[in-house]
């Protein structure tokens, strides 16, 4: 029987979120660019769905950082662990700010016009966009590096975020179906000694 895995405790959250801001803020700018060449009747839902992508990216990346302190905190004392987590948190807390700074500059060129009633020009409104992408890949050179010194904290450090289960090993049957479910903190145990998510 197949049953749905537990989740895991905060600091182990950190591999599970952390790709989806990668995702969203990757694919974002390809919208604005469907937004910018097509007509503004069939471009606006492009950029609509840029914006829904940016927010949801940003939220995300938001609770990213959240969950990767927690795991950074059980990451160890070597000196060149310590390095490259610090630079890894630099660069996801800058990205924080880039990101929701460009989130609100493009709400703004996306709503302000329809609220102001003053619509652009195509000429204008696709320059403006242009712009716009122009300062978009700052965040995304800043998304990367992070990505990447995250990935060297996993793959060349061996930094792993712990992994919980609130179903203790003893509470399973042989058929692999819970018996009964966990309520203490203290009977929480590890699904694997070395079965840890990667960044």
């Amino acid at each position: 029987m197949i049953s749905l895995p537990t989740l895991p405790n905060w600091n182990g959250l950190h591999p599970l979120i952390v790709h989806f801001p990668i995702a969203l803020l990757l694919v974002a700018p390809f919208f604005v660019v469907l937004g910018a060449v097509l007509s503004p009747q069939k471009g606006r839902a492009f950029l609509h769905s840029a914006m829904i992508m940016m927010v949801m990216g940003t939220l995300s990346l938001f609770l990213a950082t959240e969950t990767g302190e927690a795991a950074g905190r059980i990451a160890g004392e070597a000196p060149l662990t310590k390095q490259v987590l610090e630079q890894h948190e630099e660069l996801a807390e800058t990205t924080q700010v880039l990101f929701a700074g460009l989130s609100v500059a493009f709400a703004a060129l996306v709503f302000v016009p329809g609220i102001a009633r003053r619509e652009l020009s195509r000429t204008l409104g696709t320059a403006m966009l242009a712009a716009f992408l122009i300062l978009y890949s700052t965040g995304v050179l800043f998304l990367g590096n992070t990505a990447h010194q995250g990935g060297r904290l996993v793959h060349e450090l061996g930094v792993k975020a712990k992994i919980t289960s609130a179903i203790a090993p003893a509470q399973v049957s042989a058929a692999g179906i819970p018996t009964s479910v966990s309520s203490g903190h203290d009977e929480f145990a590890e699904v694997s000694k070395g079965g840890f998510y990667d960044d």
